[in-house]
């Protein structure tokens, strides 16, 4: 049963021993694979992006089993070979999109990526003084670091966690002493890294070793990828782990990042995101007002629009127009809220919620002699009980038009028929 605008997995990312990095997100993410095929393909795509890196020569991504105190983990090396030494911020985003496209990444992985890159140029323009589109990045503008921000987006994608997939963090672990990079001798963690987590306002704790744990790559994945932050894991249920190693060897310290995936205890309340757009109008006529909520409705990503009565300035009627948007879907939306109204200005914000588990069940009713199959919404308690049954409007009115009943019959005999079949324990066949 697969519920519908629900969350249906739970990803934790453990990072608050050994931290994270690139590498270590690769290695973690190929462990959840469990098809050794799968795994083989996957690094054969990830290497098919050589040519969509200019300067770079070479390009080999290898997997191997490995053992950090102990501890079984997969550890992924890229080797590169290629005639730069720095790359601009424009050139990396261009090569990311290139790579994308090229991998054929969905919205959601294009834009975890390309956000990744910009959170890395924000962070070195922070840090160096120079405006975005003049800053050149050293380490971060190498091909592994491209190779770690597209392959982390395409094994997500891969693996269908960037939908309907809530991901917990822990706080990361930074480590601590000095360490060496292209401008000398710093602290503990570089620079780049500690804007970061400052800009986000992401947790860190310092330790457990006296070295970097927590790369500038790694934890511009994190903090985009991330919904919430807790010190303990969510109520759930684990299915699969995966452990990313680090390079190092540590003693008394697993070198390793751990993820966690599965789904959530029960029938709970659910937490969720979604986007609000809104735009104030006061000059658009009822027909344009109706056929943009129909053209909204249709767009990929957005899961409800509404028309709020206003008054504007000097006492004008008006309307707000307000819609719920998947995080791909909103800028679509704003486009399309433009593009039809002619408004300058769209607000939006990200918006938690709390929601109950649902899913869409397959009922079959007999009407005038016909029987017919419709879709009906079942929301359901922590405890697993049925809090509504409630049929989808377009199949429900396609019944009473074929059938000439009156709709509100369709509806209490189709809802009749979903609980009669519930209460018996007999599950009608869910909608994939």
């Amino acid at each position: 049963m697969i519920p519908e605008e629900a969350v249906k997995r739970l990803l934790v990312v453990d990072c608050q021993v050994s931290g994270i990095s690139g590498d270590m997100i690769l290695g973690a993410l190929l462990d959840l694979y469990e098809d050794e095929g799968r795994i083989r393909k996957a690094i054969e795509t990830l290497e098919s992006i050589k040519d969509c890196i200019k300067s770079c020569g070479r390009l080999k991504v290898s997997v191997e089993e490995t053992t950090r105190e102990g501890i079984r983990a997969k550890s992924v090396k890229v080797e590169f070979e290629e005639d730069t030494r720095s790359r601009t911020g424009v050139e990396l985003k261009e090569t990311v999109t290139r790579c994308a496209e090229h991998l054929g990444l969905s919205t959601e992985a294009r834009e975890l990526a390309l956000r990744t890159i910009d959170t890395l140029l924000e962070a070195e323009s922070k840090v160096h003084g120079e405006p975005v589109e003049r800053v050149h990045l050293h380490e971060m503008g190498s091909t592994d670091t491209i190779v770690d921000v597209v392959g982390a987006a395409y094994l997500l994608d891969d693996l269908n966690l960037l939908k309907d997939t809530m991901v917990y963090s822990t706080p990361v672990s930074v480590g601590g002493g000095t360490m060496r990079f292209s401008h000398g001798v710093t602290s503990a963690p570089a620079p780049a890294t500690l804007e970061i987590v400052r800009s986000r306002r992401f947790p860190i704790v310092g330790g457990p070793v006296d070295r970097e744990l927590a790369t500038p790559t790694g934890v511009a994945v994190l903090v985009n990828l991330v919904d919430e932050v807790a010190p303990f894991y969510p109520s759930m249920k684990p299915q699969r782990v995966g452990y990313g190693a680090g390079r190092m060897n540590i003693e008394g310290v697993p070198n390793i990042l751990r993820v966690i995936l599965g789904e959530p205890v029960g029938g709970a309340l659910i937490p969720d995101e979604v986007y609000v757009l809104e735009t104030n109008l006061d000059d658009v006529t009822g027909e344009s007002l109706g056929y943009l909520m129909d053209r909204l409705l249709r767009c990929d990503g957005v899961r409800d629009v509404s028309l709020i009565p206003m008054f504007t300035k000097k006492g004008r009627p008006g309307n707000i127009v307000k819609v719920i948007a998947d995080r791909g879907g909103v800028e679509e939306a704003v486009r399309l809220l433009m593009e039809e109204t002619g408004t300058l200005g769209v607000r939006f914000y990200r918006c938690k919620r709390l929601i109950l588990a649902r899913e869409l069940i397959e009922v079959e009713v007999e009407v005038e002699g016909l029987r017919e199959t419709a879709l009906v919404k079942v929301s359901r308690d922590r405890d697993g009980r049925v809090i509504q049954v409630k049929p989808e409007y377009e199949d429900a009115r396609r019944i009473a038009l074929k059938t000439g009943r009156p709709l509100r019959s369709i509806i209490r005999s189709l809802t009749e028929e979903a609980m009669r079949r519930l209460e018996k324990g007999v599950e009608p066949p869910s909608r994939m």
